[in-house]
Formats: C-alpha cells, structure tokens, sequence
C-alpha cells in the first residue's frame, strides 16, 4: 500500500477537520479527487441519494458506467453500517442523522493494476429524533472500482 495516499484516512480526515484545521493536511487532500456534502434524514434511501447525486454531479464518477456506481454504492452502504451500528435503519427505528460525508477516488497501491478506489466516510450526529440526545457516529467504507 501506498503509504502515501490512504483515501480512506484522507475521508474520514476530511468529515472531521474543521475548515481551520485543513490546512496542514492540504497536500494530501490534493492528491486525490473529493467530492463533500452534509445530509441529514430519517430516511436511509435519502442519505444514500443525497450521497449519489452529489458525487455524479461533482464528476468524481462517471454516472453512465455501472462499475463506478456500483463502487460507490457499496461503499456507502459499508460506512453507513458504522454510522448505524450494523442496523440499515434510521425512521423506522425512531432515530435520524445529521452528518457530514466525503467521497475520496484515488489509487492507493503503488502497482497501477490495482486500479482506483473510493472512500466513503460519514461523521456526525445520530439518535432519537429531539434536538439534544443525538450522539456521535462515524463510518468508513472502501471499495474499488
């Protein structure tokens, strides 16, 4: 692995650093394409559009080949299992989510036939829908394209 480039490390840096806090890490992030957003919902399918859209609007992926949204698909499923505690539910378990998301491309291993990877983290709030009682959360998947 290329020590180098962690697009994994460099999501989950992203969802956390404050905009005050970036500037020491900027080189890193330079090194990849980023796609960043927020979404919150009640609604696990609106979580995963929101994440969709905004990373095919931004060009990270190519929206018309498959593999590219079927990477990222699946990566966002794996970082919501951290966010969700393995529990693919939000509205209908009485619990919502405020997070902020980034979407890392990238190749992280040094041998070029390994191809590019995405890096899907999710940080914020999770809990009970009242102001108040969410709780920290933070998820990380990773899958190649």
């Amino acid at each position: 692995m290329n020590n180098q480039l962690r697009i994994g490390k460099i999501a989950t840096l992203l969802v956390m650093l404050e905009e005050e806090e970036r500037s020491f890490f900027a080189p890193t992030f330079e090194a990849v394409q980023v796609c960043e957003g927020k979404v919150g919902s009640m609604d696990l399918q609106k979580v995963i559009s929101a994440v969709e859209t905004a990373v095919k609007r931004s060009g990270l992926i190519e929206e018309k080949v498959y593999r590219e949204t079927h990477a990222l698909y699946h990566a966002i499923l794996e970082a919501l299992e951290g966010v969700t505690r393995g529990q693919w539910a939000l509205g209908e378990m009485m619990r919502t989510v405020g997070l902020r998301f980034a979407v890392v491309r990238g190749e992280p291993y040094l041998h070029k036939r390994e191809g590019e990877w995405l890096a899907v983290a999710f940080y914020g709030t999770i809990g009970a829908p009242i102001k108040g009682l969410e709780h920290e959360a933070i998820g990380l998947g990773i899958n190649h394209i």
